[in-house]
C-alpha cells in the first residue's frame, strides 16, 4: 500500500480522538483518524456512557409507572420486550456512530479501520483488513481509551461472567445477579437490570459504595438502593467464581463469615485500565506509568516530542468530557498556539437514581489537604419542583471557604443533577463567591434554585429554609 501522509495522526475514534481529529482539521492540518472499530465513537458511544444512559432513561419509565398509581393515574402490567429493548439502544448508537462519521467526511478527516503500531516517533502502521497500512505523520495523538479491569482468577472466559460491556449487550434479564464492585459503573448497571427484574446483590470490598463521592451525596444512593437491589454488602470480598452449568457459583468473605451462593450472571465491575500495551510505544520515546498509562506534561504532550496522549490512556480521571478538553489542548500545543494550562474543574457524574454530581473539592479532599471550609445546604424537602416530581430526596451542597466566600466545590444529589452540575462547574472554575451565586436570577419553579438556595442560607436568608444566622 502507498503510505499515508498526515500533519497529525490520531489514533482512537472516541471523544477524545474525534474531538483532537475535529479540532485539528478546522485549523487548516490534514489528519488521519485510525480506530480498530468500523463505528466511530470509542468505548463511549460503543460499549459504556451512551448505551449505559440509554438503558437507564428506558428503565427509568418503570419505576414511575408503578408510583404513578398514587397520583391516580394506573396502567396494566408492565410487559418487557428485551429484544426491542435492546434493538432500540443499539439504533441510538448507530445514529450517533453515523453522525461522527459524516462530521468526519464533511471535514476532510481521513478515517483508517484497523489498529495501529507506532514504528518510529514519526510512522505507524495500521493492521486493516485490506492488509498493513503505512502512515508517517509529523505529530501523532494517542487516544487509544481504556477498558474495563478484569483480573485473572475473575477472567473465566464464559459468557455469565461479564464485565460491562457484555452486560450493555443486554442478552437476557438474570433472575441473580451478582455485581461485583460498588463504583459508578457496578451502581448503574446494577440499577438498570434491578429495574428489568433481576435481584441484583452489590458486593464492594471498601466499607462504602461510591467511596469517591462525598458521603452526602453517596448516602442517598445507598437509601435508594437497599430498597431497590436485593442486597448491598460492603467490605466483602470475592475469594472464587466457578461456572457451574448455567450458574456461577462465588465464594465471598465478609464480616468474618465466609458464604456460598449461586448466581445467573456475575457482573465484574472493579475498574477500568488504559489501552497502552500494544502500541509499539518501544519503538518512541514516549514512556508509560506502573498503571499502563502513557506520562504527559501539562500539554499532553509524552516524553517523544512528536507525541501527544489525551483521555484515559493518559491517566487523571477517566472521564469523556476530561478527554475532549485534552484534545483541545493538545491540538493547540502542536499548532503552537497559546494553551491554557490552568487546572481545569472537571465534574463528575453518577447516573444512579438518585443521580449524583460533584465538581471542585469535595469535603473529604478539603479536609485531607488542610482547607478551611464551612458547607451550606439546600434539602429539596423544600423544593417546590423536586414535590412536583415525587423526588424531595435530594440535597445541594456547597462548599464555601470562609475568608473569601469563594465557592470550592459543589456537590448535588437528585433527579437531573448531572444536568445541574455545570452552572456549579461555571461558579467554581470562575471562583464565584456564594453571594454572586445567590444574586443571580433563577426561574422558578426549577430544580436550578436549589443552587441559588444554597448560596442564600450560607448568609442566613435562605427563602425556603431557616439556615444557621451569619452577619449580613
Amino acid at each position: 500500500m502507498d503510505i499515508l501522509q498526515a500533519d497529525i495522526a490520531v489514533i482512537g475514534g472516541g471523544p477524545g480522538g474525534y474531538a483532537a481529529a475535529f479540532y485539528a482539521a478546522d485549523l487548516g492540518k490534514k489528519v488521519i483518524l485510525i480506530d480498530r472499530n468500523t463505528r466511530l465513537g470509542g468505548a463511549c458511544l460503543n460499549e459504556g456512557c451512551i448505551p449505559s444512559k440509554a438503558l437507564l432513561h428506558a428503565t427509568h419509565a418503570l419505576p414511575v409507572v408503578q408510583e404513578s398509581a398514587t397520583r391516580g393515574i394506573a396502567f396494566g402490567p408492565v410487559q418487557i420486550d428485551v429484544t426491542k429493548l435492546r434493538g432500540w439502544k443499539d439504533g441510538v448508537l448507530t445514529k450517533l456512530g453515523n453522525g461522527i462519521t459524516s462530521l468526519a467526511q464533511k471535514r476532510g478527516v481521513q478515517v483508517v479501520t484497523g489498529t495501529a503500531q507506532f514504528t518510529s516517533s514519526h510512522s505507524l502502521t495500521v493492521n486493516t483488513a485490506a492488509g498493513e497500512q503505512p502512515v508517517e505523520f509529523a505529530h501523532a495523538i494517542v487516544a487509544t481509551g481504556s477498558r474495563p479491569a478484569l483480573p485473572r482468577s475473575f477472567d473465566l472466559g464464559h459468557p455469565r461472567v461479564m464485565t460491562s460491556t457484555g452486560a450493555l449487550e443486554l442478552a437476557d434479564i438474570p433472575g441473580e445477579l451478582l455485581v461485583v464492585g460498588g463504583g459508578y459503573i457496578g451502581m448503574e448497571m446494577g440499577t438498570v437490570y434491578a429495574r428489568l427484574g433481576s435481584r441484583v446483590t452489590v458486593v464492594e470490598a471498601l466499607d462504602t459504595v461510591l467511596a469517591g463521592a462525598d458521603v452526602d451525596l453517596s448516602r442517598l444512593v445507598v437509601a435508594y438502593g437497599r430498597k431497590l437491589f436485593k442486597e448491598i454488602r460492603v467490605k466483602t470480598s470475592i475469594r472464587s467464581l466457578t461456572v457451574e452449568g448455567e450458574r456461577v457459583r462465588a465464594v465471598m468473605e465478609g464480616n468474618g463469615e465466609t458464604k456460598e451462593e449461586h448466581y445467573d450472571r456475575v457482573l465484574i465491575a472493579v475498574g477500568r485500565v488504559a489501552n497502552s500495551g500494544e502500541l509499539g510505544l518501544e519503538t518512541t520515546q514516549a514512556r508509560r506509568d506502573p498503571r499502563g498509562c502513557l506520562t504527559v506534561n501539562e500539554r499532553q504532550q509524552t516524553a517523544d516530542p512528536a507525541i501527544y496522549a489525551i483521555g484515559d490512556v493518559a491517566g487523571g480521571v477517566m472521564l469523556a468530557h476530561k478527554a475532549a478538553r485534552d484534545a483541545r489542548v493538545a491540538v493547540e500545543a502542536i499548532l503552537g498556539l497559546p494553551v491554557t494550562t490552568m487546572h481545569a474543574v472537571v465534574p463528575a457524574v453518577v447516573f444512579t437514581d438518585p443521580e449524583i454530581a460533584w465538581c471542585g473539592l469535595t469535603e473529604a479532599e478539603a479536609k485531607a489537604r488542610g482547607i478551611a471550609f464551612e458547607i451550606s445546604k439546600f434539602l429539596w424537602g423544600a423544593s417546590g419542583r423536586a414535590l412536583t416530581h415525587d423526588r424531595p430526596d435530594g440535597v445541594t451542597k456547597l462548599l464555601i471557604e470562609p475568608k473569601t466566600e469563594r465557592i470550592l466545590g459543589v456537590g448535588i444529589a437528585g433527579q437531573g443533577a448531572g444536568e445541574l452540575i455545570a452552572e456549579a462547574t461555571i461558579a467554581v472554575e470562575r471562583q464565584f463567591t456564594a453571594r454572586e451565586l445567590a444574586h443571580v436570577i433563577h426561574p422558578h419553579p426549577t430544580l436550578s434554585e436549589t443552587l441559588m438556595e444554597a448560596a442564600e442560607a450560607y448568609y442566613g436568608h435562605g427563602t425556603h429554609a431557616l439556615p444557621k444566622k451569619k452577619s449580613p
